[in-house]
């Protein structure tokens, strides 16, 4: 739809979303040893582990996802601002991929507190956007 051609870098943003989270979905299966599963069968919760950081990274982008489609169709179907729509869609993802190799790669919890905080915002940002432009 031609209303929507503005919004190409938020609508790449929301599929590279979920490109983002089916591969962190493969990821968090790889490497579960029997003797490091709770009995519910995810990884016992140590961060030097890799495998708890990699189910950690997945269930972090499944927690975050919801709110940040609901606010980018929203502000898309709102009509807000398309320069900011775009960013702040982009840089979400941008974040949260950030945030994802921090949090598989390292250990490093300030790191990702900043990433997830630049994620937080950008959902903020888009909530306000919305709200905007409906009222």
């Amino acid at each position: 739809m031609d209303i929507f051609a503005p919004y190409a870098y938020a609508i790449a943003a929301l599929a590279l979303w979920a490109l983002l989270v089916c591969v962190l979905s493969m990821l968090s299966t790889v490497g579960r040893a029997a003797e490091n599963r709770c009995d519910c069968g995810k990884p016992k919760r140590d961060y030097s582990d890799p495998v708890y950081r990699r189910e950690r990274a997945f269930m972090n982008a499944v927690e975050g996802g919801g709110p940040f489609v609901a606010v980018t169709v929203a502000a898309m179907l709102a009509g807000g601002s398309v320069f900011w729509v775009n960013l702040f869609a982009s840089l979400y993802v941008v974040a949260r991929l950030a945030m994802a190799v921090v949090h598989i790669k390292t250990e490093n919890q300030p790191a990702r507190s900043i990433c997830f905080v630049v994620g937080l915002v950008c959902i903020i940002a888009l909530a306000v956007i919305v709200l905007g432009a409906v009222f």
